[in-house]
């Protein structure tokens, strides 16, 4: 069984991400949704929080499940008994990041691969820190996350 995590911050997790997610799901006989708590990166929901709006954006993926963790990604890949990573790339800019890790995960860990998933053009542009300050500003997002998420950051913002 191939089984891999695409791991991310998910704060929140956007349309951009879900379609990474299905993508992987297709390819993979189970996706491993690891939500980092990623603290350094000062998230505006909780680690379980953004693991529930998660798990409520891909409830629909049969193969999926969503699970947060703490450390080292190859570490929790490991834990979950992964063989491979797939990673989301919308520009260069991601590459070169996503290159670097990819090459760090590799020395760490020769057993799990790397994978990556090209956005595609109506996700390029999507990140969650745009969609964070849009609705810091009471502007609407229903375009780029779930319902789920919507409420939630509408909450977060009232």
């Amino acid at each position: 069984m191939k089984r891999a995590v695409t791991p991310g911050t998910f704060d929140p997790i956007t349309y951009g991400h879900l379609d990474v997610i299905t993508r992987a799901a297709q390819l993979m006989d189970e996706v491993i949704v690891g939500v980092a708590a990623s603290p350094g990166k000062a998230p505006i929901f909780s680690l379980e929080e953004r693991a529930e709006l998660a798990r409520a954006s891909t409830a629909h993926l049969a193969n999926v499940r969503v699970e947060p963790f703490e450390g080292l990604l190859v570490d929790f890949a490991r834990a979950v008994d992964a063989q491979v990573l797939v990673k989301g790339l919308r520009a260069i800019t991601d590459f070169e990041y996503e290159f670097q890790m990819a090459a760090l995960n590799y020395e760490l860990e020769r057993a799990i691969e790397t994978v990556f998933i090209m956005s595609p053009p109506q996700y390029m542009y999507l990140s969650s820190s745009i969609v964070r300050e849009l609705a810091r500003l009471g502007s609407p997002v229903d375009q780029f996350v779930p319902a789920p998420v919507a409420e939630a950051l509408a909450r977060k913002f009232a």
